[in-house]
């Protein structure tokens, strides 16, 4: 076979010289490629023991203890407000159709001078400086200002002749007394009752310790706000806003409530003890409610479980949640 032609010089590629780099006729030898480094064989999951019935047992009532917990600060910084505008909603429909019919209360007693019960609806409070307008309650324990400002019993109601004391939550429930401590003297507001609108002129806010206010003349009426000082959930004290009547006081009403029969859980700052046995109830709720789960577990399985008793278990945690707060201070 013929290698090369007249003209032109034709190299087969299988010859030697058409490896010009080659010595020998041989092919360059590649550059050796690094080792790979071997690879990690994963690690086997720690086996652990399994738990004894003791470890199981602490190990529910941590998770119990911890749920309650997380229901409890859900309670008091999300469902709290909900519950008090739901509240708001009812005690202005019950209010409105007193007043359309001439049947609000003027004094500790109903129009059938039946004395009034706790939370029932006496007057309308509002002050455009803070954007607050709030039907007050009658009665000031942690239980009745969960709906709203409380009218305190022993106490005239708002626009009488004498003192009258309105509290409120700081922070809590909606939180209607939060920024009362923003009023400046001269700033006014208005109070709606059964007898009419009376319109208040600020004093000053004071606190535990400061001055109170010259006592008021014979005939005239005076109004203090009362809520708790500090940050919010955090009260360190009491605030007061004291306010004068601008116009002509209207004449008191009967009062069976005196400071001395005044119960300690009206008192601001004050808790309610009176419902510990509710409290009591819902923890033995959510622990059989617990074990229930625990049963159906096991016999029926995780999805059946959490369909059934997730809604169980959220409902008794409310419900723990909120027998819980009325514990805590009535203005926080």
């Amino acid at each position: 076979m013929t290698l090369f032609d007249e003209k032109t010089q034709v190299l087969s590629p299988t010859t030697p010289a058409a490896l010009p780099h080659s010595a020998g006729g041989r092919r360059p030898t590649p550059p050796r490629r690094p080792p790979r480094p071997p690879r990690r064989m994963p690690r086997p999951a720690p086996q652990y023991a399994p738990l004894t019935t003791g470890q199981a047992i602490a190990r529910g009532i941590l998770a119990l203890i911890s749920a309650l917990a997380l229901a409890f600060v859900l309670h008091l910084l999300v469902l709290s407000h909900v519950e008090h505008y739901a509240s708001q909603q009812q005690l202005a429909n019950t209010f409105r159709d007193q007043l359309a019919a001439g049947t609000a209360p003027v004094s500790e007693g109903d129009f059938d001078n039946v004395l009034l019960a706790d939370g029932a609806p006496v007057a309308l409070i509002d002050i455009p400086q803070l954007g607050v307008r709030e039907i007050v309650a009658e009665g000031t324990s942690s239980g009745v200002l969960m709906s709203g400002p409380g009218h305190r019993r022993d106490t005239v109601l708002p626009g009488q002749i004498g003192v009258s004391v309105v509290m409120a939550r700081a922070a809590a429930y909606g939180g209607p007394f939060g920024r009362i401590q923003r009023l400046q003297p001269g700033d006014q507001f208005t109070v709606r009752t059964g007898q009419g609108e009376s319109t208040f002129d600020v004093l000053g806010v004071r606190y535990a310790g400061d001055p109170t206010p010259p006592a008021p003349a014979k005939g005239e009426s005076r109004l203090i706000l009362v809520t708790a000082r500090g940050a919010p959930y955090v009260p360190t004290g009491i605030a007061y806003v004291d306010a004068r009547l601008t116009g002509t006081a209207q004449p008191a009403g009967v009062r069976q409530t005196t400071p001395l029969t005044l119960p300690p859980s009206h008192t601001a700052m004050a808790t309610d003890t009176t419902t510990v046995w509710a409290l009591v109830f819902a923890l033995q709720f959510l622990v059989v409610a617990e074990i229930g789960a625990v049963w159906a577990f096991r016999r029926v399985g995780a999805q059946k479980t959490w369909i059934v008793f997730v809604p169980v278990l959220l409902l008794a945690s409310v419900f723990v949640a909120d027998q819980a707060t009325r514990l805590l201070p009535n203005l926080l």
